[in-house]
């Protein structure tokens, strides 16, 4: 009879089990970036929950590596797809939120530099929109950029169309 643990490891290689382990110590270095509450929703044993928390606080390079590399042994002892999917889920929110940032960027540039050729484009996006109030808007931030002064209005006419994007 064989030892399948042996069999096992035998098998798995050292360089592929140090790839693992840097794996996981990188996965745990992205949980420096979750706040309390997002960490206590993982439901973390208190020792690793306590090891990152620790690691937030360390500015110092060298002791920060020592305390990812802690950080990476404990993870070691858990279950990581669930860590794994918080972590790709905070991923995809942010690209989601990056890219709606960007288009209202985008479309407030256009309203200011095309004017009303943009406004189409923007009722597409948001039909409920107050045409007039976002013309205006538009209007006056088109005058505050000829006349180089502080652009108001366009930030005026971007909180707008963030408040437009939060109703939708």
């Amino acid at each position: 009879m064989h030892d399948t643990d042996f069999e096992k490891d035998a098998v798995i290689s050292k360089s592929q089990r140090k790839r693992d382990m840097i794996a996981l110590q990188r996965l745990g270095e992205e949980l420096l970036d979750f706040d309390a509450a997002a960490l206590n929703q993982l439901e973390l044993p208190e020792g690793l929950l306590d090891a990152i928390k620790t690691a937030k606080k360390i500015h110092a390079h060298g002791a920060r590596k020592r305390q990812l590399q802690y950080i990476g042994k404990l993870m070691r002892t858990i279950d990581t797809d669930p860590v794994r999917a918080a972590v790709e889920a905070r991923r995809h929110q942010q690209a989601t939120n990056t890219r709606e940032f960007q288009l209202l960027e985008e479309l407030r540039e256009a309203l200011i530099s095309e004017g009303d050729a943009a406004l189409a484009t923007l009722l597409e996006h948001f039909p409920t929109a107050d045409r007039q109030h976002i013309r205006k808007l538009a209007r006056q931030a088109r005058k505050e950029r000829e006349l180089n002064q502080p652009s108001r209005a366009a930030r005026r006419l971007f909180r707008e169309l963030r408040e437009l994007q939060g109703n939708s």
